[in-house]
């Protein structure tokens, strides 16, 4: 099955096989058909066009034939008409095609560059754990751009020559077979060729898009973390793996380079044979009474309108092959099936309450890697759950099943009774709040950021959200106020600022779950205290999951829970696992030394009275 995009369902039907030109026309016929009107004008201005180039070498035939010996002053006048004339009707009927021809690309680029990025969305995080950005970004923006210069341009002039080839050829068939088999024996050896060149330019001109994906794979990279780069001093390093980059990308472009700058002086060599062969037999057969002077100098003119379309061809032939290398790319992503995904039948979650059941859960990023192994647990709705545990424990991980944002490799999870690959994923994440240690703003103002999960949300509803998360005091610190710019990725605000817009993102949602990771982490003492509490007032009454290391940020939790490699090795109050001196214990006495050391002395106290 496939995802398509445009009807949001999944379907059987298949896509084209890769390394099929024909199939990839066929695709991209179904992107272009809706323009049906606009194809017929196309096609008839082609029709004209090919009747026009086979008129004007009758007209040259007709000169020399007939005007010249007859000294037909009258008729020069109309010779010159009918030239000029069909000139006219060329550039025209070559204008509308070629316009008409780019509405029609553009349309269907901007429809496949939809589906394609649709697509991308559709996709889960596992996916995007597997691609890397820029990589994604040259796909959706070289690649396809490429295929927009193949069906505005490229199309219409193979179409075109196409149609002129046969007509002529049939022509030259009808008048004079004997030379136009000579001349037409010279095209299968110039299809070994195209079959020979087009193979390896294919395979050159991938080559040549990977190493585009990954010049821009550098540049995501090393801009958007400029800021390490500067902090260690590393500019040369970075020009230096972009130089390599770079290196490959033309090293690549100079192998494509060296098929096509050979390709297309062999086809040449081909076609000045042709013109040799038909000169020569031409001659010895006017020379013999067979064929008239203007018959020979038509047929030489048909002859270059025949050459042209195979010498046009193989120019286009490097167009075809870059574009067929960067559909091969195109098909590699819209091919790719999610692993998270609706099934057939799955239906809205209803209105949650928030009982959460993990069932002999198994989960691994990576196959031989193992995250949680048999993990059960049950978080009932209404209470504050706290998960602790060293790194890599799986706390992160349980938010991101619960979310999922990634589906257990065996087990099941509930939420209210309901398997949660169930339902759909969009009711799912409707009624869940997150706020992670990794705070994601994006670029635009203040308020576009608040309420990113409720873009519909007013002014009073983003303010009072603000108030909450204790943002609004330092918001209206700034000039422009809810309208001020963050910058990409938040850069114009300070870590604390940006953690307290992304707690107010997730209050003004409203959620009937909240997933906090890490959410006060970036805080400073100070609003730490006034953000506790807000998400006091915040989590009352809700299913609250708080995944946390500073274990004073949840000594007030209903149950909480110690997860180790996976496991769950203690739950409960914060004083029941104080008293119960295991695992967590040993956390709270190392974020808490002092604590220890009075523990210490009470017990030896206790001893020695």
């Amino acid at each position: 099955m496939r995802y398509f995009p445009k009807a949001g369902r999944y379907t059987d039907t298949p896509l084209p096989a890769k390394g099929s030109i024909g199939k990839m026309y066929r695709q991209m016929f179904f992107h272009v058909r809706q323009n049906w009107k606009l194809l017929l004008i196309v096609c008839g201005s082609i029709i004209c066009i090919a009747l026009l180039e086979f008129f004007i070498p009758q007209l040259t035939r007709h000169t020399i034939d007939h005007v010249i010996p007859q000294h037909r002053y009258d008729w020069l006048g109309w010779i010159a008409a009918g030239i000029l004339g069909a000139a006219l009707m060329l550039g025209i009927f070559r204008f509308l095609s070629s316009y008409l021809m780019s509405i029609i690309g553009q349309r269907a680029i901007y429809r496949m560059r939809n589906d394609l990025y649709r697509h991308i969305q559709s996709m889960d995080i596992a996916f995007f754990d597997r691609n890397r950005t820029g990589d994604l970004m040259s796909r959706v923006t070289s690649d396809v751009n490429m295929l927009q210069q193949l069906i505005s341009s490229g199309m219409i002039s193979i179409v075109t020559d196409v149609v002129i080839f046969f007509a002529i050829a049939g022509y030259m068939l009808y008048t004079e077979w004997q030379l136009a088999a000579i001349l037409l024996a010279t095209f299968p050896f110039m299809l070994l060729l195209i079959r020979f060149f087009g193979k390896r330019l294919r395979a050159a001109y991938k080559k040549v898009q990977e190493s585009v994906a990954k010049v821009s794979n550098h540049l995501q990279d090393s801009l958007s973390g400029i800021r390490l780069v500067k902090a260690f001093a590393t500019e040369e390093y970075e020009n230096s793996r972009f130089s390599n980059r770079n290196e490959a990308n033309m090293t690549s472009n100079l192998r494509a380079s060296k098929l096509s700058s050979l390709f297309g002086p062999l086809i040449d060599q081909l076609n000045y044979v042709g013109l040799a062969a038909v000169i020569v037999f031409g001659a010895w057969l006017a020379m013999n009474g067979r064929m008239t002077t203007g018959e020979i100098v038509a047929f030489i003119a048909y002859l270059r309108l025949l050459q042209n379309p195979v010498r046009q061809f193989s120019r286009a032939m490097n167009l075809v092959q870059q574009s067929a290398a960067a559909y091969e790319r195109i098909m590699e992503i819209m091919e790719t099936k999610a692993q998270v995904r609706d099934s057939d039948t799955a239906k809205p979650l209803p209105p949650i309450q928030g009982r959460i059941v993990f069932h002999n859960v198994d989960f691994a990023y990576q196959e031989d890697v193992p995250v949680l192994k048999q993990f059960s647990l049950e978080i009932e709705p209404g209470q504050l759950t706290a998960l602790v545990g060293s790194s890599g424990a799986g706390k992160s991980t349980i938010a991101h099943l619960i979310a999922r944002l990634y589906d257990p490799v065996n087990g099941s999870i509930t939420i209210d009774g309901h398997p949660l690959r169930e339902v759909t994923t969009q009711s799912l994440r409707q009624q869940l709040g997150i706020v992670s240690q990794d705070v994601i703003l994006m670029n635009g103002t203040i308020r576009d950021n608040i309420a990113y999960g409720k873009p519909d949300a007013a002014e009073a509803d983003i303010i009072a959200a603000a108030k909450a998360a204790n943002a609004h005091e330092f918001i209206t610190s700034f000039p422009k106020g809810y309208d001020s710019q963050v910058g990409e990725r938040g850069v114009r605000l300070s870590g604390g600022q940006k953690q307290r817009l992304s707690i107010a993102r997730a209050i003004l949602r409203n959620p009937r779950l909240v997933i906090l990771d890490e959410a006060t982490s970036a805080l400073d003492t100070e609003s730490e205290l006034l953000i506790q509490e807000a998400l006091e007032k915040l989590l009352s009454g809700r299913t609250s999951i708080v995944i946390a290391h500073r274990l004073s940020t949840i000594q007030k939790a209903d149950r909480i829970l110690v997860l180790e490699k996976g496991r769950l090795l203690e739950a409960g109050t914060h004083e029941e696992l104080l008293r119960h001196s295991g695992r967590y214990r040993q956390l709270y006495d190392m974020q808490f030394p002092q604590s220890r050391k009075r523990s210490e002395q009470e017990s030896a106290a206790s001893s020695s009275s």
